[in-house]
């Protein structure tokens, strides 16, 4: 299947899977607009989250429906879009999916020890980041792992990654 332009392109998974990183990098490859759902969320959910505590799913129901109407604007206007969202809840793809509009699933999977050497990372790069590693046992509590659209094991390269979706995507 061909991506037809003003499709989007989702890459989910738990914090420090690398949603950002690839997401941008096909975006540019792509000549694709980029987004981070992270820019979605209030000053209030981040203030949360900083503080060690886990988002309830009413703490995330504005920020879905926030990320839902882009998705809408972006398909309307034909402007191809790559987001960067962790979707970790099978009703949150539901929500995240309007009728009618094609999206792309791509879920970066990786083991618990390899994203937590991760976070620890850019915890020590960024001390200010709101996603603190303590999270993440509370990301992978809330996963479902998707069953559609592509997964792809984060031990590979950021090249390979970018490769394997374009493939994936009939973008080569």
């Amino acid at each position: 299947m061909t991506v037809q332009t003003g499709n989007i392109v989702i890459i989910m998974g738990v914090s420090g899977c690398g949603k950002s990183t690839i997401g941008q990098l096909l975006a540019t490859e792509l000549g694709w607009s980029f987004a981070d759902a992270d820019d979605f969320h209030s000053n209030a959910n981040k203030t949360k989250m900083q503080r060690g505590e886990a988002l309830t799913d009413s703490d995330r129901a504005p920020w879905l429906t926030s990320l839902r109407s882009s998705i809408q604007t972006w398909h309307n206007s034909n402007q191809p879009t790559v987001l960067a969202c962790s979707a970790l809840k099978a009703s949150y793809r539901q929500q995240l999916q309007p009728s009618g509009i094609p999206i792309q699933w791509v879920y970066l999977h990786g083991s618990f020890e390899q994203i937590q050497a991760r976070l620890t990372q850019r915890q020590q790069q960024d001390p200010q980041h709101f996603m603190p590693p303590q999270l993440l046992r509370s990301q992978f509590a809330a996963l479902e792992e998707p069953k559609e659209g592509l997964r792809i094991e984060i031990s590979r390269s950021p090249a390979t990654i970018i490769h394997l979706i374009k493939a994936d995507l009939n973008l080569l």
